[in-house]
């Protein structure tokens, strides 16, 4: 398998938030996060969990849309090991509607005609034990520089930006109905190098931004 499919396929589903989930003869929209572990993490309905067929198609159901075959495990809210992830859904899509918490564990990705095994998807985000120092500094330090890259490389005007996620691929940014993707060039390992590289995005942009309104 060529590391670069298994590289875009990452980067296609960390980039989305939302997919369809089929299960069954059903289909029905499903909002997702992607936990430090690489799992994806989703509230889910009593169905959903019984379910011995279940594919979520990204970002819909179409016939070149990401398409990851899934095993769900139900997990409770209370739990000290998996709250947090729960709330970690909260801080990108809100409430759910539905009432149970379902780790999703990948067992098979089709992309661009190419099937690819789960555990080479479910990477583990190097920068996990930092996500709270980085979004802080981030939001703190560079909103407006956040606003700027949203409008620069995703052609949208984020109002009030918030970083809610960081990993080695880019940012995830919290705008008022949805989250925005802003994607790194190239992989970042440790805090310091998202840092750097993120400096240097903002100086690109800002130099770009210059150049064409004068």
């Amino acid at each position: 398998m060529c590391d670069q499919i298994v590289d875009q396929a990452v980067a296609t589903l960390r980039a989305q938030y939302t997919g369809e989930l089929r299960f069954d003869e059903h289909l029905r929209p499903v909002n997702y996060v992607t936990a430090p572990s690489g799992h994806l993490i989703a509230p889910a309905m009593a169905a959903m969990l019984r379910s011995f067929d279940t594919v979520l198609f990204v970002p819909e159901c179409a016939d070149d849309a990401l398409q990851v075959q899934i095993t769900l495990e139900q997990f409770e809210e209370a739990s000290a090991e998996y709250g947090a992830l729960a709330d970690r859904w909260r801080i990108y899509h809100g409430e759910p509607d539905d009432v149970y918490w379902a780790k999703l564990y990948i067992d098979a990705v089709r992309f661009k005609d190419q099937v690819i095994d789960g555990d080479a998807i479910m990477q583990q985000n190097p920068l996990a034990q930092h996500l709270p120092t980085l979004c802080r500094t981030i939001n703190t330090d560079h909103r407006d520089d956040v606003r700027l890259l949203c409008k620069h490389l995703a052609q949208l005007d984020v109002e009030d930006p918030i970083v809610v996620g960081v990993d080695s691929l880019g940012l995830d940014v919290r705008r008022k109905f949805d989250v925005v993707r802003v994607p790194f060039p190239s992989s970042q390992t440790t805090p310091d190098a998202a840092m750097q590289e993120l400096a240097r995005m903002i100086d690109i942009a800002r130099s770009e931004t210059e150049n064409t309104a004068s």
